[in-house]
């Protein structure tokens, strides 16, 4: 049966390869379980980023590199797989992909915490949430670790752009929030809790939840933009408060949804946290907080790849 789970893992590996190179969606499979992770094409392009709102200014052209991103955020059924690494032995000798070169040992993994994190929302295709930034591209340097492919979370602006996903509305499906039940978990229809993923429409490019249920980590240390057109821009973090979180959540209105919409973490979302120091893996108070993956199609260097995932926490 192990055997078998490798080959399968294999043959999945070998077709993420091709549809990384002719830009089609894929499945990517983890040794040691029928889970996968689904991944669709984001073409690169360019866009307008910001809106005049708040802290979402100025408004600047930004150019992104193609990359693949996770259909869905992260579910606890796969974050708990990081957290127990029981699945750790079943990775081969040599990992499927050939983007990452790491030994599986080497990935730190994260403490158990004090209380049960999905505050009985529910696990089985639930979002997982209450991981710090620093954990979620820990998840990431364990995935790639265990396929051999290269994963991370996404840029700020890599996010909004999968977001919007050619359109230039508040929305990614136009400007008029009373559709917002049809597109997104919010404070107007959730019962004050995450839901499944994948249960309401996806945006143009194939991406679910990307307005509401949860809020979702990005790479980048929460800054004002500049006026100037960037290209692949990363605010690269230097100090663990505050970082930035996109999309809103299911405790959110819906002007917190829309896809320009920015939020930056704070030392609250750990409050409830007993130990001294604080958890480095953990917010206790971020119960809508989760995260989800990307793929670029230019994998970046062993040593850049390292820096995505060894972020300061």
């Amino acid at each position: 049966m192990k055997t078998q789970i490798i080959l399968a893992a294999l043959i999945v590996s070998t077709w993420a390869t091709t549809a990384q190179q002719t830009g089609k969606a894929y499945e990517q499979s983890i040794p040691g379980t029928d889970l996968t992770v689904s991944m669709k094409p984001i073409p690169g392009g360019s866009f307008t980023m910001g809106s005049p709102k708040n802290d979402e200014g100025p408004v600047h052209k930004v150019s992104v590199d193609a990359f693949w991103m996770g259909e869905f955020e992260i579910t606890w059924d796969l974050y708990q797989l990081f957290m127990s690494r029981e699945i750790d032995v079943d990775r081969p000798a040599k990992a499927a992909g050939s983007e990452v070169s790491l030994d599986i040992d080497a990935v730190s993994g994260a403490t158990t915490p004090y209380v049960e994190m999905s505050f009985g929302m529910g696990t089985d295709g639930y979002p997982a949430v209450c991981m710090t930034q620093y954990a979620a591209s820990k998840f990431c340097e364990w995935l790639s670790a265990m396929t051999g492919n290269f994963y991370r979370l996404p840029t700020e602006a890599e996010w909004e752009y999968a977001c919007k996903a050619g359109t230039d509305s508040d929305y990614s499906f136009g400007n008029d929030p009373y559709q917002l039940n049809e597109y997104a978990w919010s404070a107007n229809n959730s019962q004050d809790k995450y839901q499944k993923v994948g249960t309401k429409k996806p945006n143009p490019w194939g991406l679910h939840d990307m307005h509401g249920n949860v809020a979702e980590w990005t790479l980048d240390q929460y800054a004002p933009y500049s006026k100037a057109s960037q290209n692949n821009p990363f605010i690269k973090p230097t100090k663990t408060y505050p970082r930035s979180v996109r999309g809103g959540s299911y405790m959110d209105d819906p002007d917190q949804l829309r896809s320009s919409a920015r939020t930056k973490s704070e030392k609250g979302w750990k409050v409830r946290d007993p130990q001294i120091p604080k958890s480095k893996w953990w917010h206790t108070d971020a119960q809508f907080v989760g995260f989800r993956v990307v793929r670029p199609v230019k994998t970046p260097s062993a040593q850049a790849q390292k820096s995505y995932w060894k972020q300061k926490h």
